[in-house]
């Protein structure tokens, strides 16, 4: 593919994952901040993840019809920055809310849609997609390492500035996009979507996938509290989320061997399998710098690879002008609803850090049954493009 366009393309993953570097770990930071309960937080995350469930379904359904992927990643991009510019001026739990939900409505509409145009512009080469999905994880690694020193050396208040950064960069790096062609649609095309959701194994795929998520409820809620807590430093914070993102690269790198080497099932299911291990080792070793470090390893196929793989399968799975809506009910269903579920549970748990270590058990189980559906998977052959790199 042509090298602007692959800049285009990596710049937006750069920006869109590098808010995620700030609002993973950080939210729940810039909450407690402001005095919320740990309940409160676990609602917080769970009204604003649940947006999720149905949001990209309504971008995806719009974006099938019109072929105008760019045209809303553009529109979230700018109505995203302003919701989330909100949080400067609300201060309680409902104005708060709101804002953070109305934000997380519009920004669900860009991944999907630039998942698509990425994998449009370059023909479905799983080698080209690694390498421009790399710069993501770049762009998280950097912010939270810096995200996480600012806000201790500034007040958790920066929290709302360096978003607003992140996010004007996002939308100015959407200017610069161009609307990929997308081949003709044939008679194949036609056959109905829900023939293949209620297919046996995307049934298997998606409530596999639904149990990770909802895995990574403690994770994304109190993760960087709990470190806190440890008396761990902001700075340290950042780097032991870094880890596993700088992990996560190492996977994106060789993807291609992983996928040469190992069927779907077997990545997909082992991804989920050893993510309940990491979350054993959280909950229960956290305390120890070599513990916690090894358990941020494992982030490479928590995420990255099971990402990489579950991107495949739906890939393989839907036709080509079901691809935005395939990637929306995965997105909507499994990070909605599994997400959801997931932080209210944490919120539950966690009982202001007295219930870490069970909050983290229930995460191990979650991920242990997600493994286990994933093991009944069908084996199907991984289709290899010819890469134009």
């Amino acid at each position: 593919m042509a090298s602007k366009q692959f800049m285009r393309l990596s710049t937006n993953y750069f920006w869109y994952f590098g808010l995620l570097g700030l609002i993973v770990p950080f939210l729940a930071v810039f909450l407690d901040a402001r005095g919320f309960t740990s309940l409160e937080i676990g609602e917080i995350l769970a009204v604003i993840t649940a947006t999720k469930i149905v949001a990209p379904s309504l971008w995806a359904q719009l974006a099938d019809k019109s072929g105008q992927q760019l045209t809303i990643v553009k529109v979230g991009a700018l109505l995203s920055l302003c919701c989330f510019s909100l949080i400067i001026w609300t201060f309680s739990y409902w104005p708060l809310m709101f804002s953070l939900a109305m934000f997380s409505l519009f920004i669900t509409s860009i991944l999907p849609q630039i998942e698509v145009m990425t994998l449009n512009s370059i023909r479905k080469s799983a080698k080209i997609y690694a390498r421009i999905r790399l710069w993501g994880s770049i762009g998280f690694v950097i912010v939270a390492m810096l995200s996480g020193e600012l806000i201790e050396r500034y007040s958790a208040e920066a929290f709302s500035y360096i978003g607003i950064v992140i996010l004007a960069g996002l939308f100015i790096s959407t200017l610069f996009n161009k609307q990929p062609r997308i081949a003709k649609k044939t008679s194949v095309d036609n056959v109905s979507i829900k023939a293949k959701v209620f297919n046996r194994n995307f049934l298997l795929f998606f409530f596999a996938g639904l149990m990770l998520q909802m895995s990574f409820g403690p994770y994304y809620v109190f993760f960087a509290l709990y470190l806190k807590n440890l008396a761990y430093s902001g700075f340290l914070i950042g780097i032991f989320i870094a880890i596993g993102v700088v992990a996560e690269i190492g996977v994106f790198v060789f993807a291609a061997i992983f996928f040469k080497s190992f069927s779907l099932k077997t990545l997909i299911s082992m991804s989920i399998l050893l993510t309940a291990f990491r979350w054993f080792i959280v909950g229960h070793f956290a305390n120890s710098d070599m513990a916690l470090a090894f358990s941020q390893l494992i982030h490479a196929l928590s995420f990255g690879l099971y990402h990489s793989a579950s991107i495949s399968f739906i890939q393989q799975h839907f036709n080509a002008n079901q691809q935005s809506r395939g990637q929306a009910i995965y997105i909507g269903g499994v990070y909605g609803v599994g997400g959801a579920i997931g932080a209210y549970v944490a919120g539950l748990l966690w009982q202001e850090g007295i219930g870490a270590v069970i909050t983290f058990d229930f995460a191990a189980m979650t991920a242990l049954i997600g493994g286990v559906l994933a093991l009944f998977l069908r084996n199907k052959p991984i289709k290899r493009k010819v890469s134009l790199a």
